[in-house]
């Protein structure tokens, strides 16, 4: 076999997510677009933001001297003072330029940071339902993904995470607002795991997963992670933010408070490299330096959020309104999530199973297409769910 056997074992694991993108794309080449709803992928339909692109072409055209070249592997110095600065703004945490990497995106972060973080057989803690990429990352870096259950609100059960915690548990990663649930973490259930982190008798690295952090709805405010959490790595990138999910840029930021912080950066700086990153795209590094903090129409993600989950509320689905993110986490009518996403693909829907996410019994929608499609896809809400016409009374 010339495909290592860890690598076909995951393949036959691998994301739902792509695999329901890629059946879209071959639905509509069969159907016609307009008949099919692919509701799978975060691709954002938005434009990106006008500063943001307005600050990319002024740099483009400057092309400054060394600007294009190598930097130190954490990234450009400049670059790396001014998140430090917009962090300890946001957090009141001492954060510095020593202690943030300028990384490829979102899961550059994370796989850096594992890297530096986990020897074989270290544990991370993971709440469900999770993003699945979580799994192939901690497998990356031989780590071992323990899966800890959340409430009936999907809220972190801190009393289960208490139970999961063993003297190999290493790490442990959050993501609020949630993919796939639109879950925020509140404060108060945040200050409880702190307490638990904090008894645990030895250190526990937190890795925030923060991308959607900026998108809510309603007013609703993410609580700081690392303003509560002692031992936390804050990992972002402004792929979600920026609507431009294929320009992959992002960092790791290692909070003061974890015991040996340095050492951790010079560690995190050093697996950069050694992952093949190298370093974090330049020209996007000089935009986040620069460019003003702005954000993705949330007005049109709110509209879109509220269109399709009070319709299909109208037609008979059990579902909730996502306070950030831009997924819909949808109850299936019935308990098989895959055969009633099959039933949602024979209407022309395309969603993403809850299995895929650890979580049985629901599909992920996501906001990202355009409002027209979400319109237009509820009358095949509709049909599948008088499929199973028994439950849709």
């Amino acid at each position: 076999m010339t495909v290592a056997n860890v690598i076909n074992q995951q393949l036959d694991r691998s994301s739902w997510i792509r695999r329901m993108f890629e059946e879209g794309i071959r639905l509509k080449a069969e159907r016609g677009a307009e008949n099919i709803y692919d509701f799978s992928l975060g691709n954002p339909a938005e434009d990106p933001p006008k500063g943001v692109m307005a600050t990319f072409r002024r740099l483009a055209e400057l092309n400054a001297p060394g600007s294009h070249g190598y930097m130190p592997n954490a990234g450009f110095p400049a670059t790396r003072k001014a998140v430090a600065q917009r962090l300890r703004r946001d957090t009141g945490v001492e954060f510095t330029e020593n202690l943030v990497i300028m990384t490829v995106g979102c899961a550059g972060a994370m796989n850096t940071a594992l890297k530096a973080l986990l020897d074989p057989g270290d544990e991370v803690i993971v709440p469900v339902p999770f993003f699945q990429d979580y799994a192939f990352y901690v497998a990356n870096h031989l780590g071992r993904l323990v899966p800890v259950e959340t409430d009936a609100d999907f809220s972190l059960d801190v009393s289960a995470i208490e139970a999961s915690i063993t003297p190999r548990t290493k790490v442990m990663i959050l993501n609020s607002p949630n993919n796939p649930t639109g879950v925020i973490y509140s404060e108060s259930v945040l200050r409880k795991l702190e307490a638990v982190l904090q008894q645990a008798g030895h250190t526990i690295v937190v890795l925030s997963d923060e991308p959607y952090k900026s998108i809510v709805y309603n007013g609703a405010k993410v609580p700081e992670m690392a303003s509560i959490i002692s031992n936390c790595i804050v990992t972002t990138s402004w792929s979600k933010t920026w609507a431009m999910a294929g320009e992959r840029i992002g960092y790791l930021a290692i909070s003061p408070k974890i015991p040996q912080a340095d050492a951790l950066f010079n560690a995190c700086t050093f697996t950069n490299r050694a992952l093949g990153y190298i370093n974090a795209p330049a020209i996007w590094q000089l935009v986040v330096a620069e460019a003003p903090e702005e954000h993705t129409n949330l007005v049109a993600y709110q509209e879109k959020r509220d269109i399709l989950c009070d319709g299909l509320a109208a037609l008979g689905y059990a579902v909730r309104k996502p306070q950030g993110a831009f997924y819909v986490f949808l109850k299936t009518p019935i308990p098989d999530d895959m055969a009633f996403s099959r039933i949602l693909k024979d209407e022309g829907v395309l969603a993403v199973p809850g299995t895929g996410f650890g979580r049985g019994g629901y599909v992920r929608l996501s906001l990202t297409v355009p409002r027209d499609v979400v319109v237009r896809s509820l009358p095949a809400f509709g049909r599948a769910l008088q499929k199973v016409p028994a439950l849709s009374k």
